[in-house]
């Protein structure tokens, strides 16, 4: 009996999806196109063995010599950041109400030299155990030592610090203290390095405009670099106490692999905040210490800078009055290199 028009069509149809099926099947097969269910999936990173054979191409982007050997890959350290971030800010203690609190954020930016490392985790020391339960610290750090339990020291780390801090401050009545020490440049750019990570620099406006974009009311802003004095102007304002190590156009001292601290880190830190809780009186007693070393040295004076914004005097003040400082902390770096009296370039 002969075939209905419907009939034809319909085994046409069946043949032509069939031809189809078979194509898409073959293309799958050849790694053409993508299987459905080949989703990628991010995970927890594992180490990973360097390739036993390289081209030159594939060498250059290897780390370099200096990158720890036992450490995670740099793509590795970089995925990590989200959590460790995370987590440095769930362990934060608990916020004590009725009272102003301090939060202090270290920021170590060169990761080549420990000296700047030392700084921040002593100041993480400090304010915890000298200042008591109403001081806060969290720490980012470019450092070859603790790229696998501190945050880094990046922009985007620093923003993201910095908006996990808001959302466990009062912001009418809790202090904001950021500690940056890093080497500085006569442009007024704050060097941000951990080689071979692309590390984005911070300069005088990039951390006015971050800083200008967050809910603090009051804030103290240490800039511990050469050439410091040039943040002031985009920092400074009702609220705000801005602390640099050096004028706009002069070199601060005593950074190098050869330095446990920084002339400004050793003074203001070590020394004069050990003495008093006062941030203002702890910079005039650093100031005239630096003095006299740079008159021993024969160097040109750095001349660190300060300015005092309205209000922010007195609300220091109210933290001070909540306060029963324990016994001074020691300075005690993993390694106790003779002090450098090399100027930071």
């Amino acid at each position: 009996m002969p075939s209905s028009p419907d009939t034809t069509m319909r085994a046409s149809l069946i043949a032509l999806l069939a031809f189809a099926a078979g194509v898409l099947a073959m293309l799958l097969v050849q790694g053409w196109l993508p299987h459905p269910a080949a989703q990628p999936l991010r995970t927890q990173p594992s180490a990973r063995p360097a390739p036993a054979l390289l081209d030159d191409a594939e060498a250059t982007a290897l780390p370099p010599d200096d990158w720890p050997e036992q450490a995670p890959t740099p793509e590795q350290v970089l995925y990590t950041q989200p959590p460790l971030l995370d987590a440095a800010l769930a362990r934060l203690r608990p916020r004590i109400p009725g009272k102003p609190n301090l939060y202090l954020l270290a920021f170590a930016g060169d990761g080549t030299e420990d000296v700047f490392h030392n700084e921040a985790e002593y100041a993480a020391r400090l304010f915890t155990r000298h200042f008591g339960p109403t001081a806060h610290a969290l720490v980012l750090e470019n450092s070859p030592d603790t790229l696998t339990i501190r945050p880094l020291a990046t922009w985007s780390n620093l923003e993201s610090a910095l908006d996990g801090l808001a959302n466990v401050m009062d912001p009418q009545q809790d202090i904001l203290l950021l500690y940056l020490t890093s080497h500085g440049s006569e442009d007024h750019t704050l060097l941000v390095d951990m080689d071979p990570l692309p590390l984005d620099q911070i300069g005088a406006q990039d951390l006015g405009a971050i800083l200008g974009a967050r809910p603090f009311k009051w804030k103290v802003v240490v800039v511990n670099a050469c050439y410091s004095g040039g943040f002031i102007p985009p920092l400074q304002g009702d609220g705000t106490l801005v602390l640099t190590a050096a004028r706009s156009d002069r070199s601060s001292f005593g950074c190098g692999n050869d330095s446990a601290a920084t002339y400004f880190g050793r003074a203001w830190l070590i020394d004069a905040l050990n003495r008093t809780p006062d941030f203002i009186a702890a910079f005039a007693q650093a100031k005239d210490e630096i003095a006299k070393w740079e008159h021993q040295e024969r160097l040109l004076p750095s001349e660190p800078q300060m300015a005092v914004g309205k209000g922010i005097a007195a609300q220091l003040a109210r933290w001070r009055r909540g306060l029963m400082p324990g016994p001074t902390v020691p300075f005690q770096p993993a390694t106790q290199p003779q002090v450098s009296m090399a100027a930071r370039p």
